[in-house]
């Protein structure tokens, strides 16, 4: 385990990380979320979804539909209860072992918000197979 940590391949894995996740908030960002903190230094973030009149168990559960895994989160001072939450984490380290880089994270962006922010079912389902052509590149 720690013998992995050192080689030059897992650094530079690492680097990316960190680089996806800070593309994904700011993609987030430009999109009209807001993201806790103002950013992120590490592989994970938070995203407060009260400006999106979303809670976060809708988000995780709308975005588990069309493949994107992310976990409903309290944010500071969350008037929503621990079940339903005003947030959501999502992380990189998973895309990024599949190889997925910045120009990625731009696509995940775009999916997230498009789940986010519509009522139709036929879109969700849209999205659901784009996304599942998309990961059979990598």
């Amino acid at each position: 385990c720690f013998a992995e940590a050192a080689t030059p391949a897992y650094k530079s894995y690492a680097k990316q990380v960190i680089k996806n996740a800070q593309c994904l908030a700011n993609e987030l960002t430009k999109k009209g979320y807001r993201i806790v903190s103002g950013g992120t230094d590490n592989h994970c973030f938070l995203v407060d979804l009260t400006p999106k009149k979303i809670t976060g168990l809708e988000a995780q559960e709308k975005l588990e539909s069309i493949g994107i895994t992310v976990n409903k989160n309290l944010l500071p001072f969350d008037e929503q209860s621990s079940t339903v939450t005003s947030g959501i984490r999502l992380g990189t380290a998973a895309v990024t072992s599949r190889g997925y880089k910045e120009k990625d994270m731009k696509q995940i962006a775009t999916w997230i918000d498009q789940a986010l922010t519509t009522e139709e079912k036929l879109l969700i389902g849209i999205l659901k197979r784009e996304i599942e052509t998309y990961i059979k590149t990598y």
